[in-house]
């Protein structure tokens, strides 16, 4: 398998752009297991007024309703944005297989960032990691979404 195959962060940057068409931080998440795409989502914290409604939290919701559980086995999650502690914590608790993500975050991120949750004693269930994978589109788009917010 190739690292951050195409398709699935095509997937991720569309759920993204979507977000941002609804004023939402532009993240999008997609998860993926045995090569099908079964669940993607982009932030909807503003829409739903639920500040854990990031877009790896509403992908891992839907694909454990998929999958009829809360244990994501063999599943890979690929999002636009280093997760925060909570998506961290999530994918854990969900045995994500995989995590690809685009731009790093450093003031939000919690994977190879701030707390690098993954690393701490206390995580029961780390998937592997993968970082910076078209990092500058994720990065020139949210600087995007912030400059024209500010106007």
């Amino acid at each position: 398998m190739s690292i951050g195959r195409p398709d699935y962060f095509a997937a991720a940057f569309e759920e993204a752009r979507a977000a941002a068409a609804r004023w939402e931080v532009p993240v999008g998440a997609v998860i993926v297991k045995d090569g099908a795409i079964i669940a993607a989502a982009g932030n909807r914290t503003l829409a739903d007024r639920d500040p854990t409604a990031h877009a790896e939290m509403l992908a891992i919701r839907a694909a454990a309703r998929v999958l009829g559980s809360e244990r994501l086995i063999d599943c890979d999650l690929y999002v636009t944005l280093e997760p925060c502690a909570m998506c961290a914590a999530a994918m854990s608790f969900a045995r994500i297989r995989r995590l690809y993500f685009s731009a790093h975050d450093e003031k939000g991120g919690a994977v190879e960032n701030g707390p690098r949750f993954f690393a701490q004693p206390t995580c029961h269930h780390a998937p592997e990691v993968y970082g910076g994978i078209r990092e500058t589109e994720a990065a020139h788009m949210l600087r995007e979404f912030f400059r024209e917010r500010r106007q």
